[in-house]
């Protein structure tokens, strides 16, 4: 089979083996795959992706002296029912799965691994036991994006949200846009966006977001205060002490950016009592002063991820149509034009998500 392949540093597309299903495995036909940011950080910064990987506990064991094949986002047909599977998916059904496959107790990542190609190849072997059949006819290209959109769901899932609180995304990229969905979903309104990119704006006033906010002319903190604060609030200590006048809405700020330096700022700039969430991955070190988190009695939550059934729910939202992703969705290409699409997808005027189909 043909494979967009990461090698010696670089992708080049070339023909590699194809896969055989060992017992509980389907084999699938690979119809898209979304190009994800860590994608592009494992590329740039291999050594450093690798480091971090094995630091914090080997969740990736990318060896890159050798061949890998990324692609964590991707929408399959099924072509082949392995040896030991139930045969719940007949040939031709439309699938997603988490990226990961099974082989006998063991969980195999997919997307990292020098052992297992992942979507931008023609063909996977994928776990029955982690498969979802895409519903409602569902386009795959949408269908796709169900990862991504996970990520966002989880997030906010593991923000507690309580009736009155009042969310601030900090950054609108893929994972701040899919936390912007998450939230619309959750019924949080209003939505306070913030990104630099105009082109990052308008996809997040289509995802949901109420209001969006340039930070090079007007302070996130500032335009958040405005709308969570009640006409009367009275901020000062004297106020504070004795519980007296209206109370301002708490606030939940998740960090979609994941560079240095982010974190502190959200935390100059945080309300008293504010939850932040930090979403956004930063593999590089970070420093923020303690203090401003004591003064003002911060929650500082990280999350990674989702579960299976979070997963499964944001399969759900999109093909029930209560997340549109066609908007992110800006540009498709062959196995050829994966790694032109790489240089391409750090410009954010340009694109939110690429997919590659590995059949073009």
């Amino acid at each position: 089979m043909r494979a967009a392949i990461f090698r010696n540093g670089g992708i080049v597309v070339d023909t590699i083996a194809d896969p055989t299903p060992t017992a509980g495995q389907v084999l699938v036909k690979t119809l898209c795959c979304g190009i994800c940011g860590s994608d592009l950080h494992a590329a740039k910064h291999t050594a450093q992706f690798v480091e971090r990987a094995r630091s914090s506990g080997g969740r990736w064991t990318m060896d890159p002296s050798r061949d890998v094949v990324f692609g964590h986002e991707f929408c399959c047909e099924v072509v082949e029912n392995g040896p030991g599977t139930q045969g719940r998916f007949k040939p031709g059904a439309l699938v997603c799965s988490m990226p990961l496959s099974l082989a006998e107790n063991r969980v195999l990542g997919i997307g990292y691994s020098n052992d297992t190609a992942g979507g931008f190849a023609q063909y996977m072997p994928l776990a029955e036991q982690l498969l979802l059949e895409v519903p409602n006819g569902l386009p795959a290209d949408q269908a796709a994006l169900t990862e991504p959109i996970a990520v966002g769901w989880h997030a906010v899932q593991f923000a507690r949200l309580a009736k009155d609180d009042v969310p601030l995304v900090i950054g609108c990229g893929p994972v701040g846009l899919a936390v912007i969905a998450g939230l619309k979903i959750k019924g949080a309104h209003p939505i306070v966006a913030a990104d630099f990119s105009p082109k990052r704006r308008a996809l997040a006033l289509q995802m949901g977001a109420d209001i969006v906010i340039d930070p090079a002319v007007t302070s996130p903190y500032a335009s958040w205060a405005e709308v969570a604060t009640p006409a009367g609030y009275d901020d000062s200590r004297y106020a504070r002490l004795f519980n007296i006048g209206p109370k301002q809405r708490p606030g939940v700020i998740f960090e979609c950016v994941g560079v240095p330096g982010v974190i502190q700022q959200v935390m100059d700039g945080a309300p008293v009592s504010a939850r932040i969430i930090v979403v956004g991955v930063c593999m590089e070190t970070d420093r923020f002063e303690p203090f401003f988190g004591i003064v003002k009695q911060l929650n500082v939550q990280f999350v990674l991820g989702y579960t299976a059934q979070e997963f499964a729910d944001s399969l759900r939202h999109i093909a029930e149509g209560q997340v549109d992703v066609s908007p992110l969705i800006t540009g498709k290409v062959g196995l050829d034009g994966v790694s032109a699409a790489f240089s391409d997808l750090a410009n954010p005027e340009l694109h939110a998500k690429i997919l590659v189909d590995p059949w073009r």
